[in-house]
């Protein structure tokens, strides 16, 4: 986690591991586009397997879709808790979206092995970071909106929600959340032009 503030705003980076394993099954489940926002691709990329015998007899694709949206919704309001509960082997918290339920028992191991290592890709990735001063980009961000306003900021607090996503993009989530994938801070140009004018609303 990566934290920068001022005296009233604050902006938070950190990865999710909900939200790691909830991206594993969405893509092994092929349900491409599913959510709001529609994210891209996890990468590396997730081997996509059939769920049709899983799901056939409870709906089917369309629910696990459904059931999935409904998932992806909660983990993003909740964030940086854990919502609802990712128990196995049953995942009880899944009774009502059956298809998801299914799915989860079927892949749990490999979305929780999966999103273990991409943690630690992450851990590396601050580290780095770090060592680099590359989230100095973030305050700079802010200070010069303020220099631009010629006043103190307003009371903010924004939360960066970083994935690891095969498009160097980020998605702006009313009214303080972004996601982005976890390569953007990279690329300080397309970081900026996704973030400064986020900044610029809430500052």
């Amino acid at each position: 986690m990566h934290q920068t503030g001022g005296s009233a705003w604050g902006i938070t980076m950190d990865t999710s591991g909900p939200m790691l394993i909830a991206l594993y099954v969405r893509d092994a489940a092929g349900l491409d586009g599913a959510g709001r926002p529609a994210l891209s691709h996890a990468a590396p990329k997730v081997h996509r397997a059939n769920h049709n015998h899983l799901t056939a007899d409870v709906g089917g694709i369309s629910a696990l879709k459904t059931e999935w949206e409904a998932w992806w919704e909660k983990l993003l309001r909740s964030h940086p808790q854990m919502t609802p509960d990712l128990t196995p082997p049953s995942f009880e918290a899944f009774a009502n979206s059956p298809a998801l339920q299914r799915v989860l028992q079927a892949h749990f191991g490999g979305a929780l092995s999966w999103a273990r290592e991409r943690r630690s890709d992450y851990a590396t990735l601050e580290a780095e970071r770090e060592a680099g001063g590359a989230c100095q980009l973030i305050g700079d961000i802010v200070e010069d909106r303020l220099m631009e306003v010629g006043r103190e900021s307003r009371d903010f607090n924004l939360t960066i929600i970083e994935l690891p996503l095969d498009e160097p993009r980020a998605w702006y989530l009313e009214p303080d959340k972004i996601v982005m994938s976890q390569d953007l801070l990279s690329h300080p140009e397309t970081f900026r032009s996704y973030v400064q004018p986020v900044v610029e609303m809430l500052a």
